[in-house]
């Protein structure tokens, strides 16, 4: 991203000076640079934070499917000690007891996975998130080329295309700043 931001302030530079529209033209060219490239550093800091708490969440989430498979082979046990102690006539408080373990591994096993599925769900909602701000800035960095690219060739229709790429950039990152569900798939599928 840096190198993407020194060559464009590299041209803007050393861009001939010219009175007039051109030094409009620069002039706006470099205010573009600096809002596009100021907002996706923003974007930036805020999607590495994003993907800090994806990881937390797929790993307290791996942490609870855990918790479940140990609650299931708890179970299970309880389950194959229950069934012999009933071939084998035990005492009905012998056998109460293993329903009742039974029955509290089975609610503590849907309590587990309920959070388990909360986590994902969590992480699924982090990602949308993450992919606005990488797309964001995937827009963000064409637009900001674009910008060098047109204070070369003067050409003002380079300018507009520039400027739409960067407002794309700039409505996906407000996006993930806003937790808007707004979720490009084909584009997300073609930067994937």
């Amino acid at each position: 991203m840096s190198d993407i931001q020194d060559t464009i302030q590299e041209v803007i530079e050393t861009a001939p000076a010219a009175p007039g529209k051109e030094d409009r033209l620069n002039s706006a060219i470099a205010i573009f640079v600096a809002l596009s490239a100021t907002f996706m550093a923003i974007c930036n800091i805020k999607d590495g934070n994003i993907v800090q708490a994806m990881a937390q969440a797929q790993a307290h989430s791996v942490s609870k499917y855990s918790q479940y498979q140990s609650k299931s082979t708890k179970q299970n046990l309880a389950e194959t000690t229950l069934a012999l102690a009933e071939m084998q006539k035990a005492p009905e408080a012998t056998l109460t007891h293993y329903r009742d373990e039974v029955a509290r591994y089975e609610k503590e096993k849907g309590e587990i996975l309920a959070e388990a599925k909360g986590l994902e769900e969590e992480y699924n909602q982090l990602n949308i998130h993450d992919d606005q701000f990488d797309m964001s800035e995937a827009c963000l960095s064409v637009g900001l080329a674009l910008f060098g690219i047109t204070a070369l060739t003067r050409k003002r229709w380079l300018l507009v295309f520039a400027c739409c790429l960067a407002g794309i950039g700039v409505f996906l990152g407000l996006g993930g700043f806003l937790g808007w569900s707004f979720h490009p798939d084909w584009l997300a599928k073609l930067l994937g």
